[in-house]
């Protein structure tokens, strides 16, 4: 081995030993599993595809399945996973010699040493190659860190697509509890038409007091003006899903009634598997792990580099009587002496954001647990709710229909009968809203759980 080759392997095994030791990741961003939900629950392992068509209404599956396709958020994902992978494969692109095509030529006068005039055309064509030996893997590193990046973007994509699946379901769920609340509203409407007739009759025969009139048309114009409420909040509702399948606001079709709605199957999952059912998590991962292979290269810029080059051209000018061939072949070596601080500053932020992204990864997979026991919490006691909610309407109703037949026998105020009507539509009202909140509890506890594995 030649004298210079002997000096640069061991400035470079010197240098080498200067370079930083890499730190453990912190200690306090450790995250263990629980062995089991605190709150338990039945599931079915065998529930698989599309979560949302559980529900029992095509329609449904219909507007999740536009909103997986043409919305807004899904394209911008899909893009991002796009821009990911060109990147990875810009990265890679440091592994392979880089050759170009030089071209330069000249027309020109000049003087000879005799004082003569003289015009020469010259041209050199020539192909140059370079390529840098990965010795101790910095450029390896920035592609492992490309590739976890490939991977975060497309775990984003699911995340999105979850996230916009879970949004199409509740919305239509809410979508057909207003239209139920419109219908109830309606119907009571009915009613208090019919006894605000009474009322004006019994009032013109001298049966009843202008008191019970005027109560009779404050009930019917209560009733009434919740109905316009209802309706702005269904056309809002609408185009609040038109937006999510990416269309403009418009009529949302309805497929079954809201109370032809029936719960999806939950799949099974113990709190060790959320880690790798849930895409926000892995996301999560795949960025630790890119934060990790960024904190290795940024190590590596403490070590030299080793460039090798090449050329070969031609000379051709009017004044040579031929053409002369040229090539060339060389090497170097880059050590890092001195850069004023900035490597350890390089080093020392890769270390701090390898340290973030480990702190990130825990907080979504403790906030993942977090959202799984609340849906757990809640649809554990949402029937209990109902049975509690259904009996007191059976209970409103018979006081209902007793107020009513007292208030027309004379033996009681038509505040009564108010009264009892009011609580009705309040019960009534509070059954749909308990029904949606389960169904779309439901729908979160799945969109927590990561949907289906081929979600």
């Amino acid at each position: 081995m030649s004298r210079p080759l002997v000096i640069a392997a061991a400035l470079a095994a010197l240098l080498a030993g200067c370079a930083p030791q890499i730190p453990d990741r912190p200690a306090a961003a450790s995250v263990a599993a629980p062995s089991n939900w605190r709150t338990s629950f039945a599931g079915d392992p065998a529930v698989e595809g599309n979560w949302w068509s559980g529900f029992g209404d095509p329609q449904l599956a219909t507007l999740v399945d536009q909103a997986r396709t043409h919305n807004s958020d899904v394209a911008i994902a899909i893009a991002r996973v796009e821009e990911a992978r060109a990147q990875e494969r810009t990265s890679r692109a440091v592994l392979v010699p880089a050759v170009n095509l030089t071209a330069p030529a000249s027309y020109g006068r000049s003087l000879t040493a005799l004082g003569t005039a003289v015009e020469a055309t010259v041209a050199q064509p020539q192909f140059q190659a370079s390529y840098e030996i990965d010795l101790f893997g910095r450029n390896r590193a920035q592609i492992d860190a490309a590739a976890a990046n490939v991977l975060a973007s497309d775990a984003a994509r699911q995340t999105t697509l979850l996230a916009v699946s879970s949004a199409t379901a509740s919305g239509y769920v809410t979508l057909l509890a207003l239209d139920e609340r419109l219908d109830l509203l309606r119907q009571t409407l009915t009613s208090r038409e019919e006894a605000l007739r009474i009322a004006r009759s019994r009032a013109a025969a001298g049966y009843t007091s202008q008191l019970e009139l005027r109560q009779a048309e404050a009930e019917y114009h209560a009733t009434q003006q919740q109905i316009p409420v209802v309706e702005t909040a269904i056309a809002r509702q609408e185009n609040a899903l038109s937006l999510l399948i990416g269309d403009t606001p418009a009529a949302i079709a309805r497929g079954v009634r809201f109370a032809a709605l029936h719960r999806p199957a939950v799949p099974a999952a113990l709190p060790s598997e959320l880690t790798r059912r849930r895409p926000d998590i892995v996301q999560a991962e795949y960025a630790l792990a890119a934060s990790d292979a960024r904190l290795r290269a940024a190590q590596r810029q403490f070590l030299p580099q080793v460039q090798l080059s090449a050329a070969i051209g031609e000379v051709m000018g009017s004044s040579l009587r031929d053409n002369v061939d040229v090539w060339s072949i060389g090497g170097s070596i880059l050590a890092p002496i001195f850069a004023g601080g900035r490597l350890r500053g390089q080093f020392d932020a890769a270390t701090a954001q390898r340290d973030q992204a480990a702190f990130t990864y825990q907080r979504a997979v403790l906030s993942a647990f977090r959202e799984v026991e609340d849906q757990l919490a809640i649809i554990a006691r949402l029937d209990d709710q109902e049975r509690a909610l259904v009996a007191q309407r059976v209970a409103v109703a018979d006081s209902l229909r007793h107020a009513t037949n007292r208030y027309r026998a004379g033996y009681s105020p038509y505040l009564e009968q108010v009264d009892a009507q009011r609580v009705l539509l309040s019960v009534d009202i509070a059954l749909i809203q308990l029904r949606t909140d389960r169904l779309t509890a439901a729908i979160a506890l799945y969109q927590a759980l990561g949907g289906s594995p081929s979600t």
